[in-house]
């Protein structure tokens, strides 16, 4: 009988030349790789070229064989590569403060299964009452209080539960503390930020009354990576809604909750299936 198909997926980002991706179709070929979808992307700007493949093994092929096959051909060019089992569920940690409508929006989506991730756990620096509407069955729920004096102490705790929880990216859902240089510095393309604005137009606080007071015709939402610069990041996803003069500050922002709740829910699915890879200061993403 033949033994199950193992499914992995394959990203990798190098100075651009001639055969590579003959060089990546042939590594996987010889090690009894079956590609089930590759995409490649071509930056002229910058003559970096990045990939996505996914593909399948047999059961009987060993992780390190694969890994060594592919680890020489990274070396040939210069690759920053990554290999994941995609039976392996990402592990993922959310932030959150008083607004919660992309909390509650990601755990519907987790339990259903539309967001295929491990949570580790919930931040926030409202206690738990604040969210007695929600179910955090199953989730363990950090209360994480924070002022200017206590900060940095604040954010080591955030620190040591990321990684005592083994969590490879931070979600900042609606979370309304400003990341210090040094948390940011150690989760470079680990962490999503939703901004409740079309960046890099009204970046900061209150954007959608910075909005209405130059009468936008659209308003929008940015998932964005995570930097030291505020709403700086490589971008991730954005989207868009149409409003008018007869739209208050109010209805934009009810309109604009409808419209992070789905730009985040993307932005981080794109991160689960491995289809977000940074390209110096912005991102490719290998939309399906």
């Amino acid at each position: 009988m033949t033994a199950p198909a193992s499914s992995y997926v394959l990203t990798l980002t190098c100075a651009n030349r001639p055969g590579i991706v003959s060089a990546v179709a042939t590594a996987l070929f010889e090690a009894g790789g079956n590609i089930q979808e590759a995409q490649q992307s071509d930056d002229v700007t910058t003559g970096r070229f990045l990939m996505r493949v996914v593909f399948d093994v047999s059961s009987e092929t060993r992780e390190e064989a694969l890994r060594g096959s592919l680890g020489a051909v990274a070396e040939r060019f210069g690759m920053a590569w990554s290999l994941r089992d995609r039976a392996v569920k990402r592990r993922v940690m959310l932030l959150v403060s008083k607004f919660d409508h992309c909390l509650a929006d990601l755990l519907y989506r987790w339990r259903i299964g539309e967001l295929p991730m491990e949570l580790t756990g919930i931040i926030s620096n409202h206690p738990r009452e604040t969210y007695a509407h929600l179910d955090f069955t199953g989730v363990p729920f950090h209360h994480l209080p924070v002022t200017k004096a206590t900060k940095m102490e604040q954010e080591a705790e955030i620190w040591r539960l990321f990684q005592a929880t083994g969590s490879e990216l931070m979600v900042l859902a609606r979370y309304m503390q400003v990341l210090s240089d040094g948390l940011a510095a150690k989760l470079p393309g680990r962490c999503i930020n939703i901004h409740h604005s079309f960046l890099p137009g009204f970046k900061g606080a209150r954007p959608y009354h910075q909005a209405h007071a130059r009468g936008v015709k659209l308003i929008g939402a940015t998932a964005h990576f995570v930097t030291a610069d505020l709403d700086e990041g490589p971008i991730i996803e954005q989207d868009v809604e149409r409003i008018s003069h007869a739209d208050t500050p109010d209805d934009l922002v009810r309109k604009g909750r409808d419209i992070e709740r789905r730009v985040l829910a993307r932005a981080i699915r794109f991160f689960l299936e491995d289809r977000v890879i940074l390209n110096g200061g912005k991102t490719v993403v290998f939309t399906a």
